[in-house]
């Protein structure tokens, strides 16, 4: 089932249209179980505004591990999870238990879960791990030959010079963590990311960008370096957090499967507040 809004309002009175017969307790247990959609997107709050436009949709009951990570995809060989913004990918020193990978360890348990790659902690959307051997040697070839194409969705401050192009540097780390473009291919490693101008106001624009490769801090750094940096992204240079979030979201993950060949294409809509800063244009 699926309504279009006509006005604004909030999500509640639209469900209650959606389906007059059912009980403003269970229209609530639907968005608590991430049944609702708006443009695609997974409704948090029954309160939340929605605006003239927007489809609201009721889906099937989404699966969740930990009541934090939606699942995408699942075979015996992989899974794709989204995953959201503040969640670490994995364990570090200073946090164990509290990640996307712990997760899928003790909701798989005794199943080894292996990591293929990762997300920003501050960074939303699609990722994937392994569930066999098999399956994590072949996603490690995968990537390993950049076989995996990965688009991701920001909203930045201010505009690049151009409309779409490529940004080309070595990375770098310092002892402090902080990643940094350098010229000299001995200090660092190269990192290509292609980018798009998919939408914008006087303020921000919305940038696709695909990654070419996949370096730690890859399109936060080339961001700042072209004097566009990510909103919320304090740590490279961004003076606003409207979202109190960094607003970059791995919106797709596409890839021929390691085991089957089969092609998979795996989908994670952009948070609805990224509208709210710079909508994508009408094409």
């Amino acid at each position: 089932m699926m309504i279009t809004a006509q006005k604004e309002g909030v999500l509640i009175d639209f469900l209650t249209l959606l389906s007059p017969l059912s009980s403003k307790t269970t229209l609530r247990s639907w968005v608590k179980e991430g049944r609702i959609l708006v443009n695609g997107a997974l409704a948090n709050r029954a309160d939340m505004p929605i605006f003239p436009g927007q489809k609201i949709e009721l889906g099937k009951k989404i699966e969740l591990i930990g009541n934090r990570l939606r699942v995408v995809y699942q075979d015996s060989h992989l899974i794709a999870i989204e995953k959201p913004a503040g969640l670490l990918s994995v364990s570090t020193a200073f946090q164990k238990t509290d990640t996307a990978h712990a997760m899928l360890k003790r909701h798989f348990s005794p199943r080894k879960i292996f990591v293929v790659h990762r997300l920003d902690q501050d960074t939303s959307g699609v990722m994937l791990f392994a569930l066999s051997d098999e399956g994590y040697r072949g996603l490690k070839r995968c990537f390993a030959a950049h076989d995996i194409e990965r688009t991701y969705i920001a909203i930045v401050e201010g505009k690049p010079d151009k409309e779409k192009g490529t940004w080309e540097s070595y990375l770098a780390e310092d002892p402090l963590y902080r990643v940094y473009s350098t010229s000299d291919p001995n200090e660092g490693e190269l990192a290509i990311t292609h980018y798009e101008v998919i939408g914008e106001t006087a303020t921000n624009a919305r940038l696709k960008l695909k990654l070419e490769t996949g370096k730690k801090n890859q399109i936060r750094v080339h961001c700042q370096d072209h004097g566009t940096p990510i909103v919320g992204d304090k740590k490279y240079g961004a003076v606003t957090d409207p979202l109190n979030r960094l607003c970059l979201h791995a919106a797709f993950l596409g890839l021929d499967h390691p085991i089957t060949s089969k092609p998979l294409k795996f989908v994670s809509p952009p948070p609805l507040g990224f509208d709210r800063l710079a909508p994508e244009m009408k094409r």
